[in-house]
């Protein structure tokens, strides 16, 4: 390594450096011990340039720094957890609905409001039996899926993963079982839990020789978790290949709107937890800024 430095004399005697070339050839060695010798250049300016080299230096590189891997640490994964309690609230919202529009629609139901509450639940629950409720069909078999398909959405529109999926997704299926399971409980609560039917309203205690189970039968409790559910994997077929194929052949919002009207439950389920009807997960909202 060499290098080599300028000076040229000031006009009042001092020595100014004009400037510095630093010359460096292999690794840099950063002390030299061998002092400058000075060479005499015949210039006009008579500046004097110094300088030095060392020829014999032999330098062993630096071991090289060890490579760290995984420098940044990725934050750990969290598994996002179904949301319970706006679960539960939406459900309580539900079931509000639901007894309200029978305590206005039905008659028997406000007479049987008065008496002793703990008695008559007790009684009413205690009249569960058979396979009829005394229903018309499509109470039991169109009405009642229709609220084990709410109560189910319900349980997806709360599950972070699942409100995600579509029909044919994998994992689909396992995760609507969990929503049958949900409106399952539902079912239960609603027929002959603590604020059911058998308590708002003591439906199973007036027994009688045409209707022995006073009507509180098994019927609602299988086919509103089973049918329902059926129905809800229904309405997830239809968004999927119809309503989307529907809102991609307008732009109009109304008409894409109307579209998602083919899926009642799912719209009711909105609704219950305070959400505009046509609400979806898997997609952009309608009338959002575009």
């Amino acid at each position: 390594m060499s290098w080599v430095a300028t000076h040229a004399p000031a006009a009042n005697g001092n020595l100014l450096i004009s400037s510095t070339h630093i010359e460096m050839t292999g690794l840099f060695w950063p002390e030299l011990s061998a002092a400058p010798t000075p060479v005499t250049d015949m210039t006009a300016t008579g500046s004097t340039t110094w300088s030095s080299s060392r020829s014999n230096l032999f330098l062993t590189p630096a071991a090289p720094a060890p490579v760290v891997r995984n420098a940044i640490q990725k934050p750990p994964f969290r598994k996002e957890s179904f949301q319970w309690l706006p679960a539960l609230k939406q459900s309580a919202t539900f079931l509000l609905v639901e007894h309200s529009f029978r305590i206005y629609k039905e008659g028997t139901t406000r007479k049987e409001l008065a008496g002793p509450f703990f008695a008559d639940y007790v009684e009413s629950v205690e009249g569960l039996g058979g396979w009829g409720d005394g229903d018309e069909f499509y109470v039991n078999y169109v009405g009642h899926p229709m609220q084990g398909a709410v109560s189910g959405f319900i349980e997806v529109q709360n599950d972070p993963r699942g409100r995600k999926m579509q029909f044919g997704d994998q994992g689909y299926f396992k995760n609507r079982l969990r929503a049958m399971a949900f409106a399952a409980a539902y079912s239960v609560q609603f027929e002959i839990g603590p604020l059911s039917e058998c308590s708002i309203g003591n439906v199973g205690r007036d027994r009688r020789p045409d209707l022995p189970n006073g009507g509180q039968g098994w019927v609602d409790l299988v086919i509103t978790p089973t049918v329902g559910t059926g129905w809800l994997i229904g309405e997830d077929i239809l968004d999927r290949f119809v309503v989307q194929k529907l809102e991609a052949k307008t732009s109009n919002r109304f008409l894409q709107t109307l579209a998602r009207g083919l899926t009642p439950s799912y719209a009711f389920a909105n609704l219950m937890a305070g959400r505009v009807p046509w609400h979806r997960y898997t997609r952009p909202g309608i009338w959002e800024a575009r």
